[in-house]
């Protein structure tokens, strides 16, 4: 059993310590997520009010209604187009995002049980005649304590899966778009 109350401490400091890392590094992945969908979204708007100007600016100095049709029919085949790339880009945005969370998760979780097991089994060497109970009590609190990181991953990971379907629902909805030539 721990000798005092530093070694209890220690043990509590350095699994809040793993908590925090896998926190940060999962708030990093989704902070540089955010980025890139945000980088994406501003390329994508500027290449839209380009496309649109060019567009109004082909229609307008149209000689008669067929050469504005045709300014218009060619404007509209890149704008599907970059509605596809729009929507192949978000993909790997978010295929990256859900491997890095992914693995940093998986890797956090293995370090954290590692420790953990370090400290059970620290715990269960020391253990005096007759201070089983407390022993149990400790092993069950250390339990718990693993229990909660891996619902924290848990929840982050459903976080991340809630994401991309969203992002997956709005794709789809461009997608069909651009096979019927609209």
């Amino acid at each position: 059993m721990f000798t005092n109350p530093e070694q209890f401490a220690s043990a509590t400091k350095t699994l809040f310590e793993l908590q925090m890392m896998t926190f940060n590094a999962l708030t990093s992945k989704a902070v540089q997520g955010v980025e890139q969908v945000v980088a994406l979204n501003m390329a994508t708007a500027k290449n839209s009010v380009a496309g649109s100007m060019a567009a109004g600016k082909d229609i307008s100095q149209a000689k008669d209604p067929k050469a504005a049709m045709a300014a218009v029919a060619s404007h509209a085949q890149p704008g599907v187009a970059g509605a596809v790339e729009y929507s192949s880009q978000m993909k790997v945005i978010m295929d990256d995002i859900h491997n890095e969370f992914t693995q940093a998760a998986d890797a956090h979780v293995a370090e954290a049980k590692s420790a953990l097991t370090a400290l059970i089994y620290d715990v269960t060497q020391n253990v005096k005649p007759g201070s089983e109970n407390a022993v149990e009590i400790i092993k069950k609190a250390i339990d718990n304590a693993f229990q909660g990181y891996e619902q924290v991953t848990k929840a982050t990971r459903q976080a991340v899966q809630t994401v991309e379907a969203q992002i997956a629902k709005a794709t789809a909805q461009v997608t069909p778009g651009a096979g019927k030539g609209k």
